[in-house]
């Protein structure tokens, strides 16, 4: 058996496409993109969803709590499940608020960051060696109710596919741009649809037959 872990945050977690303020809802485990991903590769592989909605690369929320910190999360995930096989990381989309006022390069540092935990000897060892997937989030719409809280993200989430296609080659890791195959949505501008989930999860199980 083959163990996928799979850390990021809302789009990780599965939340709907949110129309209004303590709106809700989180996609079934038949649509999440991990989950359709974990079901095209096959019984071969299970499946460990870590997906923290609000989680940055490295940055205390200060109204959601320090706990979105995703240095922290990231070590207390690989601690706490394993063996894994593959590991998936997918942030940099809360990043993007206006009220981090990051630079590009700000998220580069906190993906660094990610990718020198997960490459972290004593943490390899421990799961007997395993393979990271670095995805850049499809670039952000300004729209919706988010419209205010993601002022500028729109131009600064489009500079970040060259920038972590560029690190995971430096760490020596695989990359994918989720870009590439699916958009976020006109509701929110920050979320997927259902169809994106779709898309997005069985393109990432195709490029994890190619790793493993």
């Amino acid at each position: 058996m083959l163990t996928l872990l799979t850390f990021g945050d809302s789009n990780t977690h599965g939340t709907c496409p949110i129309v209004a303020e303590g709106d809700y809802r989180r996609l079934d485990a038949e649509t999440r993109w991990p989950c359709v991903t974990k079901e095209a590769l096959g019984d071969k592989w299970s499946l460990i969803e870590e997906g923290l909605p609000g989680r940055t690369t490295c940055f205390d929320d200060p109204i959601m709590g320090a706990h979105m910190n995703g240095w922290m999360g990231l070590k207390i995930a690989l601690s706490t499940h394993g063996p894994i096989d593959l590991l998936t990381i997918m942030l940099g989309t809360n990043d993007c608020k206006a009220l981090f006022g990051n630079s590009a390069r700000d998220i580069l540092g906190g993906i660094s960051g990610l990718l020198a935990i997960a490459q972290n000897a004593e943490l390899q060892s421990r799961h007997g060696g395993y393979k990271t997937l670095l995805i850049v989030p499809p670039a952000i719409v300004v729209t919706g109710i988010f419209s205010a809280s993601f002022y500028g993200a729109d131009r600064l989430s489009e500079q970040l596919s060259d920038l972590y296609s560029e690190i995971a080659t430096h760490w020596g890791i695989e990359f994918f741009d989720a870009g590439d195959v699916i958009a976020t949505s006109p509701v929110d501008g920050v979320h997927f649809e259902k169809e994106a989930h779709q898309t997005l999860g069985t393109a990432v199980a195709r490029k994890i037959t190619k790793i493993l």
